[in-house]
């Protein structure tokens, strides 16, 4: 995989090591010896990839310096400065020079690439472990996204069913309630009846002269409670004492009884309770 960066910094660092080469060797050629100029393109070229060599060696390492990482830039520096002063006095293709002028900063900059890329790059193990962590993140949140959906359209599918069980409740409501309506307004029309006063005392007055009945009509809606003479020959039992006796009547026997047996033997015995209260007791204490 470091081929992908490697490759390309080492093309760029030939072409520009035979680009400076050149231009150094044409250009101070005609003021000095061919050779002088040859031994100063070397040297430049020669310091540039022995810095970045001792670079490569550190980077192996895991380790940098950068007085070593400053003097390789500066020797590309050098290079870019020569190529550049050498495409400016030159009296033909100046722009052709002046254009590959960038390449050993480049170079460089590939380099760096490249540590970079060595520096972060991860082994098959680790990036086959990152892949399985990535795909079971994937899987989760998928399920979770499916649970959500299925959760969603459960709750719409019950709200569904609730309101229209309640415009089934509303419906039959209103049609008892028209129903209620119907027979009390027939109800006040029989009384407010003159003929019907007058049946009802024709009815009534052998059985009690004199006395005109009065016909009173059934009671519809909410009503007061009033004091009326209780069901029950003994005073109604406090809830601890009807606690304690249901409790002592279930567990008279083993296994202890059923509700309905209970029930049985505390009327035989002669015990009187309402059987909402028989019912709430024998839940508090089972």
């Amino acid at each position: 995989m470091s081929a992908k960066t490697v490759l390309p910094a080492v093309a760029m660092t030939a072409v520009s090591m035979v680009l400076t080469l050149a231009v150094v060797v044409m250009w101070l050629g005609t003021a000095v010896p061919w050779p002088i100029a040859l031994v100063v393109g070397l040297g430049i070229d020669g310091g540039w990839l022995a810095t970045l060599a001792y670079e490569r060696r550190l980077a192996a390492q895991g380790d940098t310096n950068r007085a070593v990482t400053a003097v390789g830039w500066s020797f590309g520096l050098l290079a870019t400065a020569v190529l550049i002063a050498h495409a400016l006095s030159a009296e033909e293709s100046a722009g052709a020079w002046l254009a590959v002028a960038w390449l050993p900063l480049a170079a460089k900059a590939l380099w760096l690439v490249h540590g970079l890329w060595e520096r972060t790059a991860l082994t098959p193990v680790a990036l086959d472990a990152i892949r399985g962590i990535q795909q079971e993140a994937r899987d989760e949140a998928a399920v979770a996204r499916a649970r959500l959906r299925a959760e969603a359209a459960t709750e719409e599918t019950r709200l569904t069913a609730v309101t229209a069980a309640g415009a089934r409740v509303a419906r039959v409501q209103a049609r008892t309630a028209q129903a209620l309506s119907a027979a009390w307004s027939t109800l006040e029309t029989a009384r407010a009846s003159e003929d019907t006063g007058r049946a009802l005392t024709c009815v009534t007055a052998r059985v009690t002269p004199g006395v005109t009945p009065r016909w009173e009509l059934p009671v519809w809606g909410p009503t007061e409670p009033v004091a009326s003479r209780s069901l029950e020959a003994a005073p109604a039992l406090t809830d601890e004492a009807l606690d304690a006796l249901v409790d002592e009547i279930r567990t008279s026997e083993t296994p202890a009884l059923s509700y309905r047996e209970m029930a049985t033997r505390f009327r035989a015995a002669g015990h009187s309770a309402s059987e909402v209260r028989l019912r709430a007791a024998w839940k508090r204490v089972a």
